[in-house]
Parts: C-alpha cells; sequence; structure tokens
C-alpha cells in the first residue's frame, strides 16, 4: 500500500511538475501546450508499446514446442493469480535479462533473452517469470509509461519554450529559460526514475508471493547483474532495446549489469543489494530462513 501511494505522489509531482513548466514557458498557452502534448504521446505509448519493444528486442514467438517449460511456468503462475497468461517471445540477446509490457493483462507479452535461459535454473526462471507477471498486473507498464511521457513533455517544452523565446518577457527574463530549460528536464528525470524503482521493487515483492520463491529471485538478481557486466566488459552487446534509454526501465535489471549508470538518484533500477535485502525479509516472514 505505501509503494503504491509513494508512485501516487511521484506521479502527481511529475504531473505538477509538468503543469508549472507549461505555465513558466508559455503562460495559459504553454500550459494548454504541454498537456495536449502529454495526453498525444500518452495515446501512443499506450496502444504501441508492446509492438515496439518487442521489435527493438528482436523478440520472437515463443514456440510452445521448442519451449514447453516457459508456457507450463507462465500458464501456472498466471492462473495462481488469477489472471491471463501474456503472449510469450524469446530474444536472442546473450545479455541474462527480460521484461514485459502492454497496456493491460490481457494485451501483455512477456519476452525473455536467451542469455537469461542459459545462466538461470528452473526456481531463479519462476522466481523472475513472476515478477514480470507482477508487472503486467500490477500495470505497471502503463503506469512507466505516463512517467516517462510526461517527462518527455517537459524536456520537450523546455527546448521549445527556450529557443522560440517562451518566458523570456516575463520575470527572469532569458536567464530563467535557461534555468528552465536545464532544471526543469533534470527534475523530471529524477521523478521518472524514482517511479521506475519503486515499481520494480513492488513487483519484486509481488513476484515473490506469486511465485513462492522469494530467495530464488534474489539468486536470479544477482546472477543478472554479475553476468550483465561480465558480458559487457568482453565487449558482448544486446539488442536496441537494451541499448536504449527509452527501453531499459523496462527490463527486470538494468541491463549490461548497469554499468554506465551515474548516481543513485539516476538509477533506472534499485540497487540489487537492497532489492535482495527486500527479497530476504519475504523470506523471513514466509519462515524460510531463520
Amino acid at each position: 500500500m505505501f509503494k503504491s501511494f509513494k508512485t501516487f505522489v511521484l506521479l502527481a509531482g511529475l504531473s505538477g511538475l509538468l503543469l508549472f513548466a507549461g505555465q513558466a514557458i508559455g503562460g495559459s498557452s504553454g500550459l494548454v501546450t504541454a498537456l495536449v502534448i502529454a495526453m498525444a504521446m500518452n495515446v501512443g505509448t499506450y496502444w504501441f508499446s508492446d509492438k515496439l519493444a518487442i521489435k527493438m528486442a528482436r523478440g520472437e514467438p515463443a514456440d510452445e514446442a521448442s519451449y514447453p517449460w516457459y508456457h507450463e511456468m507462465v500458464n501456472s503462475l498466471s492462473a495462481r493469480a488469477g489472471q491471463p497468461a501474456p503472449r510469450l517471445y524469446i530474444s536472442p540477446s546473450p545479455q541474462p535479462n527480460a521484461f514485459a509490457t502492454g497496456r493491460n493483462p490481457a494485451h501483455a507479452a512477456v519476452c525473455v533473452n536467451q542469455g537469461l535461459i542459459d545462466l538461470l535454473n528452473r526456481d531463479e526462471m519462476e522466481g523472475v517469470i513472476a515478477h514480470e507477471l507482477s508487472h503486467v498486473y500490477n500495470r505497471d507498464i502503463l503506469i512507466g509509461t505516463i512517467a516517462a511521457t510526461i517527462a518527455t513533455a517537459i524536456t520537450f517544452m523546455a527546448r521549445i519554450g527556450f529557443w522560440f523565446g517562451g518566458g523570456r518577457d516575463r520575470e527572469g527574463g532569458a536567464i530563467g529559460g535557461i534555468a528552465m530549460l536545464i532544471l526543469a528536464p533534470i527534475a523530471a528525470a529524477l521523478l521518472q526514475f524514482a517511479v521506475t524503482r519503486s515499481r520494480e521493487t513492488q513487483a519484486d515483492t509481488s513476484g515473490a508471493e506469486l511465485s513462492g520463491k522469494p530467495l530464488a529471485l534474489a539468486s536470479a538478481l544477482q546472477k543478472l547483474e554479475a553476468g550483465g557486466r561480465q558480458l559487457a566488459r568482453r565487449g558482448v552487446g544486446g539488442t536496441p532495446a537494451e541499448a536504449s534509454s527509452a527501453f531499459q526501465s523496462l527490463y527486470i535489471s538494468a541491463p549490461f549489469g548497469g554499468l554506465g549508470q551515474a548516481g543513485n538518484l539516476f538509477r533506472t533500477h534499485p540497487k540489487t543489494e537492497d532489492r535482495v535485502a527486500n527479497l530476504q525479509r519475504i523470506a523471513r516472514e514466509m519462515g524460510q530462513i531463520a
């Protein structure tokens, strides 16, 4: 409940920043423009984000004859949750990772990388799948999309306002315009990343409860970070989705082991050690460890 409230507060903060940026840059017309831009972008991402993400990840449908364990695992977990099973895909990426996408449980997809299949055991894989299904059932894909859309709209408005003179005739002049150009996108990014980190922690918790195997998910997360970094240091890349900042927050673990992410505030995912500690707490509550 607290994590959901935290997400609501963060999204409200993003929305307020959007309105403030629109008002500061273009007055009432800027405010309306910001709202129209955000709404237009939301509609597009809401309907087409799943197709685009799967394409960027080079995902191919997972044939049940070739991946019977995959279908069996997803069907079992979905039935346990009382929710429809999503479409299943396999990405050829050697990076150990996975993601879920889609606008709602009835129109969702889960995609796992070949590198993940090669690295994890069955219990760990079940923990990862349960995490991704939790994203779908918690509507996290939509929440993350809204956060990213508003943040993008704020950045767009700040740049348009600066280059076309918005706000220069009002108090603050050009200095205020430059400050808005720099500070508004940074503030939006910080709030967006806070939203995605909050939803990752929530999906860890929900996924652990769904699978009943919090320690397996904790082990998987540790393997994903270590394996991703090792491959990245050897120069082994991934798909366009993993390389794109627009899609990295979809993955269960920061692509390439999180290499290159600067500072805790700009992380797309919580620290792995914090996630593991949370999962160990859940395991203690379940009586699985002393």
